[in-house]
């Protein structure tokens, strides 16, 4: 099997789908800010790589001669994090830029990022990121950020065969892999309680590179 480069690796999700990758016999290259602090992650088929998602100049180089890119990504680590960090409002409009620009250059196929629920449709006509029963205003800036991401890869017309695969907010850290989940579309198939592990994310992430069934869209997934 080929190998997959997973952009922000050090994450729970992106921890998640570097095992999940690396179980189902795949080379990954785990890309991270600072390698550094990040040696635990080594093991037989992951390579730790420094690289930055948004840098258009050193993307090709890093996804060159693998099949697909994960992009597992986020500014900081969460709310606490970025508030401390401050929001560079661009950041996944330039990721989404950097990636497109680099792996066309570099003839890697296959992209599947993680989306945020919060711009998911909430079945009214409005999205979720507007109503503040159901999403913390104070990250409205955050899920605005994150939307424009996935508009610039809607927009991009590239040859890259992009999915955002877009989980519920409830993720459970601790949660067994079942190996089982389900998708929707633009508006989330799950009840008001949602509920997926990051391995079951992880599974669902695995099986679209492996098998992609989603092209150039955005889907969600739960359990």
């Amino acid at each position: 099997m080929g190998g997959i480069v997973i952009f922000g690796a050090g994450g729970r999700a992106g921890r998640a789908i570097t095992a999940e990758a690396r179980d189902r016999g795949h080379h990954v290259t785990a890309v991270v800010r600072d390698p550094g602090r990040y040696g635990h992650l080594e093991a037989d088929g992951v390579s730790i790589v420094g690289g930055d998602v948004t840098d258009a100049g050193e993307m090709s180089s890093i996804v060159r001669g693998h099949d697909a890119v994960v992009s597992a990504v986020s500014p900081a680590s969460g709310p606490e994090a970025l508030a401390r960090a401050g929001l560079d409002d661009g950041f996944f409009v330039k990721a989404s830029d950097a990636l497109v620009h680099g792996m066309t250059e570099a003839g890697v196929p296959r992209l599947v990022v993680i989306g945020l629920f919060a711009n998911l449709e909430d079945g009214r006509g409005g999205l979720i990121l507007d109503d503040p029963s159901a999403f913390p205003p104070e990250l409205r800036p955050f899920a605005l950020a994150h939307t424009a991401g996935l508009e610039r890869l809607r927009a991009s017309g590239a040859a890259v065969d992009w999915l955002v695969l877009t989980p519920p907010a409830g993720l459970d850290a601790g949660g067994p892999r079942s190996g089982r989940y389900r998708t929707g579309g633009d508006t989330p198939p799950w009840p008001e309680s949602p509920h997926l592990s990051y391995a079951d994310l992880a599974v669902a992430v695995i099986d679209e590179v492996e098998t992609p069934r989603h092209h150039r869209t955005r889907v969600s997934v739960s359990d």
